[in-house]
């Protein structure tokens, strides 16, 4: 691992550039349309880097400063009287009675490109939002760093590097510093600053040990009562904070496909962690080796494919079209994306030479629903290039397969 820290610190000491996003393009259209834009999602995964450079016009405060944001709760004409239009408020849901206000300010002039908001505090961030601007504004979600995004800028990317590293923004603009430092203090902020704010969530030493746990789990159909158990909490203890989870952008959970036939499926969805570095420091890995020599390779790899799709239709502000296929006999398709009742079909596979025993799932489907049915087939691998394995399956490499999908 310490080669691939070395390359990246060589790397942006040289090559001190903007990794370009792919929300760029959504957000500028979605400013010229609302008056008002909400930009959320967890932690560090770069919303008020993306908001500055887009908009270096506009004027920007941050109620992350105790002063602003009470000013902001409190006296919320005169705030926002010091500053001038367009305007891009950071960490806005410190202040939630300024939703109330804004909603009052729009419907006098609903102009386009007024207000960007942005906050990773889901929670309180989309309460205010749909109680005071539904109807007035747009929401985009955003992830982290996807590999595509992250290759486009370095060229000599490493695909494993980034499968253990992970894709927070930090950690290849200040190379210097050792991902597992890095993971202890955001997981120490988050805990403190967005899960410490939740009304049930009451110990934060239980909260912990159950994102341990669900981190554990990433790749898996999710069962509460299992997850429960293990943690030492009540089954519904566990709903809900899984909820926290989804809401504060830790985990995506991917659901079931079935239409009038799926009473053969399986009806629970699969988690994901959103990241596959955090989810290795929770985890408790030190080195890319020690992953993939352990069981939890082959689901943490899953993970890191399943999310490069999820970040590419995030980055569009879409809906996600995505699902999983699971028989119970246990016939099992990692990822199907959906058009128009035909598939786009994605096998996980954490090997570099993937043949014909990885179709096994996606032949399953195929005689399920018609063969038909398949529009292409993907097996997401750790291949350097892409080949086929039949005639609409491909081997291609997963940590891009995104622009297979594109």
């Amino acid at each position: 691992m310490e080669k691939y820290v070395d390359y990246f610190a060589s790397a942006m000491q040289n090559i001190r550039m903007w990794i370009k996003r792919k929300y760029e393009k959504t957000i500028k259209d979605l400013v010229k349309q609302f008056p008002v834009v909400v930009l959320t999602g967890a932690r560090q995964v770069g919303k008020t880097a993306l908001v500055q450079r887009v908009f270096p016009r506009f004027s920007y405060v941050s109620l992350d400063v105790p002063a602003l944001s009470e000013q902001a709760e409190h006296s919320p004409h005169d705030f926002l009287a010091s500053y001038k239009e367009p305007l891009i408020i950071d960490e806005v849901q410190y202040a939630p009675s300024l939703f109330r206000h804004l909603k009052g300010i729009v419907d006098k002039r609903k102009t386009p490109g007024r207000f960007v908001l942005t906050g990773s505090q889901n929670f309180s961030l989309m309460q205010g939002v749909l109680e005071s601007l539904a109807g007035r504004c747009a929401v985009l979600t955003m992830l982290n760093l996807s590999f595509r995004e992250l290759k486009e800028t370095l060229r000599n990317a490493d695909p494993d590097a980034y499968f253990f590293k992970g894709g927070f923004p930090e950690l290849y603009e200040k190379p210097q510093i050792k991902p597992q430092f890095w993971y202890a203090a955001y997981l120490a902020t988050y805990l403190e600053r967005d899960v410490r704010n939740i009304s049930n969530v009451g110990n934060l030493r239980d909260f912990d040990r159950f994102l341990r746990a669900t981190a554990i789990r990433t790749g898996q159909i999710l069962s509460y009562s299992e997850l429960a158990r293990d943690v030492g909490i009540a089954p519904n203890t566990a709903k809900k904070w899984i909820s926290v989870l989804q809401a504060s952008g830790q985990i995506v959970l991917i659901e079931p496909y079935h239409r009038n036939l799926g009473k053969r499926l399986i009806k629970s969805p699969k988690l994901y962690m959103c990241d596959t570095g955090l989810a290795a420091f929770l985890m408790g890995f030190e080195k890319l080796e020690e992953v993939m020599r352990h069981p939890v390779a082959g689901a943490l790899w899953e993970t890191h494919v399943v999310m490069q799709v999820v970040r590419h239709y995030f980055s569009q502000g879409r809906q996600l079209p995505l699902w999983y296929w699971r028989t119970v006999h246990g016939a099992e398709v990692d990822l199907l994306i959906e058009k128009g009742g035909r598939f786009v079909a994605i096998e996980a596979k954490a090997t570099e030479n993937p043949d014909e025993k990885a179709l096994k799932g996606i032949q399953a489907l195929q005689k399920f629903y018609g063969h038909q049915s398949l529009i292409s087939g993907y097996v997401a691998s750790r291949a350097p290039h892409a080949y086929p394995i039949s005639g609409t399956v491909k081997a291609v490499p997963g940590s891009l397969i995104d622009q297979y999908i594109a």
